[in-house]
């Protein structure tokens, strides 16, 4: 059981080149395994934490490979989005590097403040991760861009700015910080840090 969420985790690391790989080597044709690793991956990430949690094993440790862990995987389904619909994701470029751009600066803050890369599991990050979902989806399963892709874009842009300041409230590094209010709280002595799980 303690083992189980670095599994989980493991898990969805390794789905990464598999996702790329159907995309780039089978094409069309892999459009619902990708899905369906979409979302299983998706399952990792939601009982990795609760069964930390449960099991006593949730620390910085696990929290900051969970995080980048995620990265590499949303990563991987953007290439497999590319290689399968390289002319709808060339037509929409502006918005996929505002993301890309925000996504960098939230670790050169983090590093250049703490050393360290950003590890907030913040709830606005949460919601973004859940329009990502819908945004594949459309884009890998039905080949649409549509709303979904610009919720995405706009929830992307929002959850970075509250990341970034988050980053810049906190008067040390911490891990599992809901949102900037929460931050403001923590740096005026007002709350102390909470390990908050939403996953």
């Amino acid at each position: 059981m303690k083992k189980l969420p670095y599994i989980l985790i493991a898990t969805r690391f390794i789905f990464a080149p598999a996702i790329i790989s159907l995309a780039y080597f089978k094409g069309d044709e892999s459009r619902f395994l990708i899905l369906i690793l979409m979302y299983f991956g998706l399952l990792t990430d939601i009982f990795d934490g609760i069964i930390a949690r449960k099991a006593g094993v949730s620390s910085e440790k696990l929290r900051r490979i969970d995080s980048q862990t995620d990265l590499v995987f949303w990563l991987s389904l953007g290439f497999a989005s590319y290689f399968l619909n390289p002319e709808f994701l060339k037509s929409e470029y502006k918005g996929i590097l505002l993301i890309f751009v925000m996504e960098a600066l939230c670790y050169l803050v983090s590093f250049l403040k703490f050393g360290k890369e950003t590890c907030t599991h913040a709830f606005l990050s949460k919601m973004w991760g859940l329009s990502l979902l819908i945004a594949f989806t459309y884009l890998i399963g039905f080949q649409e861009v549509g709303w979904a892709f610009y919720l995405t874009v706009m929830l992307g842009f929002v959850s970075h700015i509250d990341v970034i300041l988050i980053i810049l409230l906190l008067p040390k590094w911490q891990y599992d910080i809901p949102s900037s209010y929460h931050a403001w709280k923590i740096r005026n002595g007002k709350q102390r840090k909470k390990t908050i799980f939403f996953n």
